[in-house]
């Protein structure tokens, strides 16, 4: 008979974790990699994993107790040690990740996991049916403090929502769930009914909740054609939250250039050649990267954050960049950029992008952005509008470069163009700020010694 303590492993850059949820309990039979517990920090929400398989002899923690790398959480019979006795003792074990869950809340989004979660599906808005609000009460809602942070956020009171965790606990998807409803006009808040009513709107003419949207049009498509349905992935109905409120949030403005980076690009070829043996493969991101830090550093407006009424500059330079993945859009962030060389951007930026293609991002390498850059690379297009990741005031999108005919005064001579998309809030920047920092950019590019200046 082994008896095994499981412990919290390297869970990133977290201290003083709560336990919000116990997933197991004592006498239940685990496998290897289930789900024991969810702890949550102030920006993620996690799962932590079984090392072995084995029956839980005993549980160390409680709802509410603060853990930390190391902390022991349960004692484990090793399997084959009472297969009997598990066997009598077992209940149906909750399918879970084969890796540590992270939700993100107000950040960009984390890796989906292939396998079922814990709290219930998210009904699709489509087929949700019209619900009246949960009257709301004195008692506190069932929720997490980030579940209660994000509803903020989007402006959804907790009162009326229903929870699907255990014991009723309102979880991110319900949060989702009802907002989605409302925006579709399924669903209305008490509030929104009551500023229908004071207006004298009648149903259809202003039910989007609040905001007096009408309602999202509902149709056959099968009647139109063959149809197929496909639920929206984790990491996109995360995602779409975060959207919706940034996009509708955010006055947000666009401005559109284009750097030369002819003598750039070849600097890069070059570069690439020299240290093809040492398998660094250097791409024209982390250039930009480095210069954006550069640009940020002389407009340091762009590396701010609103909090209320006062805006906090940032003296660091953490750059998110977007990662395509076959999960969805992720934003793995490369800390302290403006401390690091191309070629070990180039590395960390390589890691990442792996690390976001496995799903194996941790809360910590997407969390802290202070600038985002989204990359079409050699995908294609010419311009578009970035979402501005908040709480950051800024983000930059570039598109695949061409070759263009240029004007130097004597004749047309062909240039290798980047398109730059970059989109700022208004709340922060104005249009001449914006316009500068475009054309420092392009300097930059146009001639990457000015980045020592």
């Amino acid at each position: 008979m082994a008896m095994i303590e499981v412990k919290v492993p390297d869970i990133g850059d977290f201290t003083d974790v709560a336990v919000i949820e116990l997933l197991v309990k004592v006498g239940e039979r685990v496998k290897a990699e289930q789900s024991l517990v969810t702890v949550e920090s102030d920006k993620a929400s996690m799962e932590i994993p079984c090392s072995h398989a084995g029956v839980v002899r005993a549980l160390r923690v409680a709802l509410g107790d603060k853990v930390n790398i190391g902390s022991v959480l349960l004692e484990l019979e090793a399997e084959g040690a009472l297969e009997s006795a598990a066997a009598a003792a077992a209940v149906p074990a909750v399918a879970a990740p084969a890796a540590l869950v992270a939700v993100p809340v107000a950040a960009a989004p984390a890796p989906a996991q292939a396998a079922q979660q814990p709290s219930a599906p998210v009904p699709a808005p489509s087929t949700a049916p019209a619900a009246a609000p949960t009257p709301a009460t004195a008692a506190l809602p069932h929720a997490s403090p980030s579940v209660r942070k994000f509803a903020r956020e989007l402006g959804v009171p907790l009162a009326e929502v229903s929870g699907s965790g255990l014991k009723g606990r309102i979880t991110l998807a319900d949060v989702q769930a009802f907002s989605r409803a409302v925006m579709a006009g399924q669903q209305h808040t008490l509030a929104g009914r009551a500023a229908l009513a004071g207006s004298g709107a009648g149903g259809g003419s202003a039910s989007g909740s609040e905001l007096g949207l009408i309602p999202w049009p509902k149709v056959d498509f099968a009647k139109f054609g063959p149809i197929e349905r496909k639920e929206l992935g984790r990491i996109k109905k995360i995602s779409a939250a975060n959207l919706l409120r940034n996009a509708v949030m955010i006055p947000a403005v666009t401005n559109h250039d284009d750097a030369d980076i002819t003598e750039l690009e070849a600097f890069r070829v070059a570069t690439n050649r020299e240290h093809e043996k040492s398998g660094v493969k250097v791409t024209m991101l982390a250039f930009l990267i480095k210069a954006c830090v550069a640009a940020l550093k002389k407009f340091p407006d762009f590396n701010s954050s609103l909090d209320g009424d006062a805006l906090i500059v940032k003296n660091y330079w953490h750059i998110g960049f977007a990662a395509d993945t076959p999960n969805g859009l992720m934003v793995p962030v490369l800390k302290n950029a403006d401390q690091k060389g191309v070629l070990q951007i180039s590395l960390e930026m390589a890691e990442l992008a792996k690390k976001a293609r496995d799903g194996k991002l941790s809360p910590a390498e997407m969390s802290g952005a202070t600038f985002t850059i989204s990359s079409l690379g050699g995908i294609g297009g010419r311009y578009f509008t970035p979402i501005i990741n908040a709480p950051e005031v800024a983000i930059l999108g570039v598109c695949k470069s061409q070759m263009s005919p240029v004007w130097n005064g004597e004749a047309f001579v062909p240039r290798l163009l980047l398109p730059l998309s970059l989109t700022w809030d208004h709340r922060v920047i104005d249009g001449a700020a914006a316009a500068r920092f475009n054309a420092y950019l392009g300097q930059i590019l146009a001639d990457f010694r000015r980045v020592l200046l």
